[in-house]
C-alpha cells in the first residue's frame, strides 16, 4: 500500500522532551505543525509560535483547534511513575486528557492516530526481554502504568466502534537533549554537577535506555508509513539493557565525579528489568537505533553542560 502523504500534524504535549524534539524535526521535513501543552515552549521559538496553550482537561481546549488536522500525536501525559504512586489522581487526569483527544478526533472524522505509550505495560514478570505481545493487565504495578494499559485499551475501542486506525509506540527510559525533569538521566546529571550522591533503587535494576534521536527516527518513521502499518503496536527502544549502577557510575567518570552511588530497595510501583524486543519495528518499519549507550550518556552531559553554562 502507498502511503498517502500527511501535511498537518497536532502534537499534544509539544513542549516536552519528545514533543520538542519531533517538532522540530518535522518542521524540518516541512509539515505543518500544531502544538498543544500546559505551558510555553522553552526550548525552541518556532514551535512555541506554533504551540496552543491549554488543558486537556477542558473539552473546550480541543474546541478551538484547527479542523483540518490529518494526524494527531498524543504524547501529553503525566509521566513520572513515582509520582503517580504518591498522587495516583494524576493518572486519572492522563486517562481524561487521552478520552478528551480520541473525542476530538472522532467528533472531527479524523483518521489517524499515534499514542505514546510505555514499556511500563509490560510490568514486572519473570523474563527480561518483551516483546509486543507481553502486556498483561496482570502486570500492572502502578497507577501510571494503568493509565497507559488503559489508554491502550481505549485507543483500540475507538478503532473498532469508530474506525480511528492508530499506531501504538512503547517508548522505553527516553533520555538526551530538552529534559530538565528530575528523570533519572537529568538527575544524576544534576546531582553530580552538585557533589550529591547518586541513589540507585533497587541493586538489580536494569532498563533499555533509548536516546532521544533514535525515539524520534522510530516515530518519524510511523508517521512516514502511517497507512502501511497502521493498527499496530510497536516497542520503540534500544534493544539493550543498562543497569541504572552502570548509569550512575558511567556519569560520574565522564563528569569526573567525586560523589558516591548509594543502594536503595526498589520503590513501589517501578519496573525493575526491562529489555524491548524491537526486531518488529525493524522488520516493518525498518527501525534503526544507532546510538550506543556510552555516546548517548555523553552527548547528554555535553548539552547540559552548555545549558548550566548559558552557551
Amino acid at each position: 500500500m502507498k502511503d498517502r502523504q500527511i501535511r498537518k500534524v497536532l502534537i499534544t504535549g509539544s513542549s516536552g522532551t519528545v514533543g520538542t524534539r519531533l517538532g522540530e524535526e518535522l518542521l524540518k521535513l516541512k509539515y505543518q505543525v500544531v502544538g498543544l501543552d500546559l505551558r510555553p515552549n522553552q526550548w525552541n521559538d518556532r514551535i512555541n509560535q506554533r504551540t496552543i496553550i491549554g488543558d486537556l482537561r477542558h473539552k473546550q481546549t480541543l474546541e478551538n483547534l484547527p479542523k483540518d488536522i490529518e494526524l494527531v500525536i498524543h504524547l501529553a501525559a503525566n509521566a513520572r511513575v513515582y509520582d503517580l504512586v504518591v498522587n495516583p489522581t494524576l493518572a486519572r487526569d492522563n486517562f481524561e486528557i487521552l478520552f478528551n483527544t480520541l473525542e476530538f478526533c472522532r467528533k472531527s472524522n479524523l483518521g489517524r492516530f499515534i499514542f505514546a505509550s510505555s514499556r511500563e505495560v509490560y510490568g514486572n514478570s519473570k523474563q527480561l526481554i518483551h516483546s509486543e505481545d507481553d502486556s498483561y493487565v496482570r502486570n500492572c504495578e502502578s497507577p501510571y502504568t494503568a493509565s497507559k494499559v488503559g489508554g491502550e485499551a481505549l485507543v483500540h475501542a475507538y478503532h473498532q466502534c469508530y474506525d480511528l486506525n492508530f499506531i501504538i509506540v512503547r517508548l522505553s527510559n527516553v533520555y538526551g537533549m530538552y529534559d530538565d525533569s528530575n528523570r533519572v538521566v537529568p538527575l544524576f546529571i544534576k546531582l553530580t554537577q552538585e557533589n550529591k550522591d547518586l541513589v540507585v533503587y533497587g541493586p538489580r535494576k536494569l532498563l533499555d535506555f533509548t536516546y532521544i534521536e533514535d525515539a524520534i527516527s522510530g516515530i518519524l518513521k510511523c508517521i512516514q508509513s502511517f497507512d502501511r502499518v497502521k493498527n499496530n503496536v510497536f516497542n520503540i527502544a534500544s534493544g539493550q539493557g543498562v543497569s541504572l549502577v552502570e548509569l550512575a557510575q558511567l556519569i560520574r567518570e565522564y563528569m569526573n565525579g567525586k560523589n558516591q552511588v548509594v543502594i536503595e530497595q526498589t520503590r513501589t510501583g517501578e519496573i525493575t528489568r526491562f529489555v524491548a524486543d524491537i526486531s518488529k519495528a525493524k522488520a516493518k518499519l525498518a527501525y534503526d537505533p544507532k546510538t550506543e549507550f556510552a555516546e548517548g550518556i555523553k552527548k547528554s552531559i555535553e548539552w547540559y553542560k552548555s545549558k548550566s553554562t548559558g552557551s
